[in-house]
């Protein structure tokens, strides 16, 4: 191999995190290894890491496999374990330069000493390697990692560790050389994106990134922000969302269920209420602005009419994309103790969310028909409007270009123009 054979499960954020690990593994000349980027949000995500792993090592005999991500992180033993890996590394290892750099062919061949996983709770500085490219064509930044929160069915602090932020003059300057590269996208990425800050001094919020970023780089054509918990969403944010038209009119939103005993279940800070506010003030500041969001079907003690209400909160929040999950519960999270639902109901749940979902997006497609929007093209026949909402083209276009034009129709998913 000529370079390392990366394997990415999970969020965006280990996406841009895995894209690291290849620079640092090969400044280190850790060239013939296989590394799989775990992810930990439920059962079946560590189930499909597992199989991944047996997977890469038919197709790659004799290669070291590296297992590393949040589901490393939690279950470390659980890797160990399996006689394909050579190496268990943490979340805060992976990151660092001197892990990849120490490791050898020798070291890697003898597995006496497997696990490379320290606690990642204890861990206070901010976010470690940066890069400057990942993503064709929009660039994705990380600005926090961890979480400070506890909500009861989320096994991710324990994989992540607690929130630290990336400081603003080092965000800025990343953003200027990625401008610079040619990118005319940028996407804010995080665990907890709204909680960027508080561990800075004079703890600054969100929205005074986000201004900062667009005052002091004029020639960034756009800003994205990623999923944010609306609770936290500060005045200065809004007033972006009110005034920058460079800040996208797209949130995808932490809500996870519309019952509000459900969301004090979860150990949520927000209730129902709150939620659908926050979509009121927002799209009065931003009429047309696009919300997605992620909900949890059949968490324990859901009934069928508290699952109503999420169904309900759909509507009343205005939401485009859902990104559902059907409740597994995680060893060791308060959620797993509790009363569970039978796994046919939590299917049929998320099944009528997801239902509901492509109901959605297609009322929003049709309604784009006859518009004229700007659009990132991502490849010679694909690209995303501001609203995020997926572009095919019918004649190939340059790529990594803002184009003008109109919306002639749409699929189930995406729009055609």
């Amino acid at each position: 191999m000529s370079a390392p054979i990366l394997a990415t499960l999970g969020c965006r954020l280990n996406a841009y995190e895995s894209a690291a690990m290849k620079e640092l593994a090969v400044a280190a000349g850790m060239t013939n290894a296989v590394i799989v980027n775990t992810c930990a949000v439920t059962a079946e995500a560590v189930r499909k890491a597992r199989q991944e792993i047996r997977r890469l090592a038919r197709e790659n005999p004799g290669a070291p496999i590296i297992v590393t991500g949040c589901a490393a992180q939690t279950e470390p033993e659980t890797f160990a374990a399996m006689p394909e890996v050579a190496r268990v590394i943490g979340n805060h290892e992976k990151m660092q330069p001197a892990t990849w750099a120490g490791l050898t062919v020798a070291d890697l061949i003898d597995t006496t000493e497997k696990i490379m996983v320290d606690d990642i709770l204890s861990v206070r500085e901010t976010a470690g390697h940066l890069i400057d490219g990942f993503g064709r064509h929009r660039a994705y930044v990380q600005v926090q990692n961890g979480c400070d929160h506890r909500c009861t069915f989320c096994i991710i602090p324990y994989g992540r560790g607690n929130s630290r932020s990336v400081p603003a003059g080092v965000v800025v300057e990343q953003i200027k050389r990625l401008v610079g590269k040619g990118f005319a996208e940028v996407v804010l990425t995080g665990v907890d994106l709204t909680s960027w800050g508080a561990d800075l001094p004079g703890a600054p919020r969100l929205g005074d990134l986000v201004a900062r970023i667009l005052r002091l780089v004029p020639d960034l054509a756009r800003l994205r922000i990623s999923s944010i918990d609306s609770i936290e969403a500060d005045e200065n944010l809004l007033q972006a969302i009110a005034t920058e038209p460079r800040l996208m009119p797209h949130l995808h939103l932490s809500l996870q269920h519309g019952d509000d005993l459900i969301l004090k279940r979860m150990k949520r800070r927000h209730g129902r209420d709150d939620a659908i506010r926050f979509c009121e003030t927002a799209r009065t500041l931003r009429p047309g602005i696009v919300f997605g969001a992620d909900i949890i079907a059949g968490f324990p003690t859901e009934t069928e009419a508290m699952f109503a209400n999420s169904l309900r909160l759909v509507e009343d929040c205005g939401l485009t994309f859902l990104h559902v999950f059907p409740f597994s519960p995680r060893h060791g999270t308060p959620a797993a103790r509790m009363p569970q639902l039978k796994g046919p109901a939590i299917r049929e749940r998320a099944a009528r969310l997801r239902a509901l979902g492509d109901a959605r997006l297609l009322a929003h497609l049709a309604a784009e028909v006859g518009q004229t929007r700007r659009i990132l093209t991502e490849g010679p026949r694909i690209g995303r409007t501001e609203y995020f909402t997926e572009v095919a083209f019918a004649e190939d276009q340059p790529e990594g270009t803002l184009l003008e034009r109109r919306i002639l129709g749409h699929g189930s998913t995406q729009l055609l123009a």
